[in-house]
């Protein structure tokens, strides 16, 4: 397998961005998993603190990890578009510059609190784009409104990103879940969050809503809190979960 410390121009950002790349050692091309972080981390994390090359060492599955700021991979109200900037410039650096297939049906995207609610914004939103999504302990609620308890950010950043409100809009994860399910389109939907995580109650409303609107997804409570324990941990169920959406074989 190998690790590849990507840098490249963004248009949409107007800078120079990074982003962090498992390749597998077996012929391509290759199915790719994008992975994001979480608030306060960059694209280094995910390698740094979990053994997710390890996880992947016999998968024929590329793992892209990019720098997603602390902009929600969203297109922000008073900001970069950071959602278009994942699309556009990550996905098609990366896929015109690597051996990764570039269909939806090779696609799956997942993260981790900030990078679990910009997982399942980006494979919502964009549903063309990605076969299956998964969040792990995400900051869900942050485009349904004002920050609910257990989801606070400084209100300021809060509506420089969201606006003052969000509801109802391509922030909205129930609003854009809503639309996939309209359309036909709805990528397979996997959340999961620790029962001492600080979001597990907007994690909880998410999967409530969900289920009220008969919108498929697997969702699960472990033990943990929102830490690199409990990632480490469930981001090998992701990949499980993913690699029967995809089909993988070893």
């Amino acid at each position: 397998m190998a690790l590849i410390h990507y840098h490249f121009f963004s248009g949409v950002l107007g800078k120079q961005v990074g982003a962090t790349i498992l390749l597998p050692g077996t012929p391509g091309p290759y199915a790719t998993y994008y992975l994001l972080h979480g608030l306060s981390d960059d694209h280094t994390i995910w390698h740094r603190r979990t053994r997710i090359e390890h996880y992947v060492a016999n998968q024929p599955l590329a793992v892209v990890m990019p720098d997603g700021f602390r902009g929600a991979y969203t297109n922000n109200e008073n900001g970069p578009d950071f959602a278009d900037y994942i699309i556009q410039d990550v996905i098609g650096n990366v896929e015109n510059h690597f051996n990764l297939k570039k269909s939806r049906s090779a696609r799956c995207i997942g993260g981790l609190s900030m990078g679990g609610y910009g997982a399942l914004r980006l494979g919502l939103g964009f549903p063309e784009m990605f076969s299956s999504v998964n969040s792990h302990s995400g900051a869900l609620l942050w485009g349904s409104g004002q920050p609910r308890k257990g989801s606070e950010r400084d209100p300021d950043e809060f509506i420089r990103v969201f606006g003052k409100k969000p509801a109802g809009s391509d922030h909205d994860l129930l609003t854009l879940a809503k639309k996939c399910q309209d359309a036909g389109k709805l990528p397979k939907l996997r959340i999961d969050c620790g029962v001492d995580d600080f979001l597990i109650g907007a994690n909880r409303h998410y999967h409530a809503k969900l289920e009220a609107m008969r919108i498929a997804h697997e969702y699960e409570e472990f033990p943990g809190a929102h830490d690199w324990d409990y990632w480490d941990l469930h981001v090998q169920q992701a990949l499980a979960f993913h690699a029967k959406n995809l089909k993988l074989k070893k």
